[in-house]
């Protein structure tokens, strides 16, 4: 997903002096907070990925298949560098399902089966995080599972749920950015007239430093953290709407 234009060597230096000074600073309490956090890393990234490339298998693509990226094998999926990004920084990516549109069935244009095969890492991701607000609600409500944990065990496994559906929604709003080199900017050019997606495509290299402003200013968690919430509010409604009646 992730091309800046830098070497590998360059992010790996990023990637080192960031986990440094995050260790540096996190004390304790980070690091266990990182521990608890991976599951849900795992889950994120690993469903997004595989959404990817499913998606462009079932439109004819059959180079995830051959790649071996049609399993939720986490090793398949993950980037170790991106993985760390996630967990450091917030923000991160998994190994790209590599995709030739060329594959692509009739059926749709290039441009459509390419947003397709785009909006559904993100598609996912949502899907992932209501399903565990669903199983929050039911295990908090009909079972005595988390009542029945002493005190720091009910804060992890409360913990733990909930960072499920914080980073799957997280990550899917981030990748909905219609910035090149994320998901939405592939949405978006497909809804562009022909100049523009054109204009889009040739200049890719300035909305990506766009794209790099905005990862490395408090303006992605400005944006980002609000959508989160709302997102999540917003299936604990639907949620309880569902279920709490029974």
């Amino acid at each position: 997903m992730f091309n800046f234009g830098f070497n590998r060597k360059t992010i790996i230096i990023i990637v080192v002096v960031m986990a440094v000074f995050w260790i540096a600073t996190a004390g304790i309490n980070g690091i266990l907070s990182v521990v608890l956090l991976a599951p849900a890393v795992l889950i994120a990234l690993t469903f997004h990925e595989f959404a990817h490339g499913y998606v462009a298998y079932k439109l004819g693509d059959e180079t995830p298949k051959l790649q071996g990226r049609l399993n939720l094998n986490p090793i398949k999926h993950l980037d170790p560098i991106g993985t760390i990004f996630l967990v450091v920084a917030g923000i991160g990516w998994g190994k790209p399902a590599q995709i030739d549109p060329r594959n692509f069935n009739s059926k749709y244009s290039i441009s459509k089966a390419e947003a397709i095969v785009a909006a559904a890492g993100p598609l996912m991701n949502f899907i992932i995080a209501f399903l565990f607000t669903i199983l929050s609600f039911i295990i908090i409500k009909y079972t005595s599972l988390i009542q029945s944990l002493s005190g720091d065990w009910q804060y992890v496994a409360v913990f733990l749920l909930q960072s499920v559906i914080t980073i799957n929604i997280g990550l899917g709003v981030f990748n909905l950015i219609p910035l090149p080199p994320l998901d939405g900017s592939k949405v978006l050019s497909h809804f562009l007239p022909y100049n523009a997606r054109q204009w889009f495509y040739n200049n890719q290299q300035i909305f990506m430093i766009v794209f790099l402003l905005i990862w490395l200013t408090p303006i992605a968690s400005n944006v980002i953290s609000p959508a989160i919430t709302g997102i999540s509010n917003g299936m604990g409604w639907l949620v309880y709407s569902i279920f709490g009646v029974f």
